[in-house]
């Protein structure tokens, strides 16, 4: 039986450059995948890519068996693929609530998330729901984007650098919520640059190099590869 997300021979570049160069990789239904390696080996490239949102691209991208390569980012996105982008892309001029609106994948049919559940998630999103997005801090705009993404429903989600610039106490809430997100029958492709993070939730990591993946396995086996920690993550 195939993967629920199987991503075969993916190529991707930016002008004359050659930045995905083969990425094989399968996410099976729910399981925590990171994609670790330094920074630009074609991380969110990757999750830009799975997107539409680079363009030109060439491979199979493949969800429930469904072929998405080559579709719109937004017919991507009802497919059931969601996004969390690095740079969060919230809408500053709306308030907090009128961003998660805008997440709904249909406003005549619920899906398995709603907009109460995000702020018993996230209590703080509550208190900040009628707040213009230009407001909020960063890890409010984190947890925004994150519970927008979820309201569209999605089969699998591509986040991008989650805890980057946050607090600690948000980095472990954000954790809980990536957890709760896979019990809920939702599959994460995760690009985390902190290695304690990634290891601690993942069920397997992928590790790129070159704009491909070097190495796989679960976070046990590649404790103990010395070698692909040497070549590939470790920085001299």
């Amino acid at each position: 039986m195939s993967a629920l997300l199987d991503v075969r021979n993916l190529h991707a570049f930016y002008g004359k450059s050659h930045i995905l160069q083969g990425v094989q990789l399968a996410i099976e239904d729910n399981q925590i995948v990171s994609l670790l390696g330094r920074n630009g080996v074609g991380r969110s490239t990757t999750l830009k890519t799975l997107m539409g949102l680079v363009s030109p691209a060439e491979g199979q991208v493949l969800l429930g068996g469904q072929e998405l390569a080559g579709r719109r980012p937004h017919e991507i996105a009802h497919a059931g693929l969601g996004y969390v982008p690095e740079n969060r892309d919230i809408f500053p001029t709306l308030t907090l609530e009128q961003n998660l609106v805008l997440g709904r994948k249909s406003m005549k049919h619920q899906g398995r998330w709603t907009i109460e559940e995000m702020y018993e998630f996230f209590p703080n999103l509550r208190e900040r729901r009628h707040s213009k997005g230009s407001t909020l801090s960063g890890g409010e705009q984190q947890m925004l984007t994150i519970c927008r993404s979820l309201l569209g429903d999605p089969r699998v989600i591509l986040i991008d650098e989650p805890t980057e610039g946050l607090a600690p106490m948000i980095v472990e809430r954000l954790v809980e919520m990536i957890r709760e997100i896979r019990r809920r029958g939702v599959a994460v492709l995760l690009v985390e640059q902190k290695l304690t993070v990634a290891m601690q939730i993942s069920d397997k990591v992928c590790v790129m190099g070159h704009g491909r993946i070097v190495y796989e396995g679960t976070p046990d086996e590649l404790r103990g590869n010395d070698a692909v920690r040497r070549e590939w993550l470790e920085v001299a």
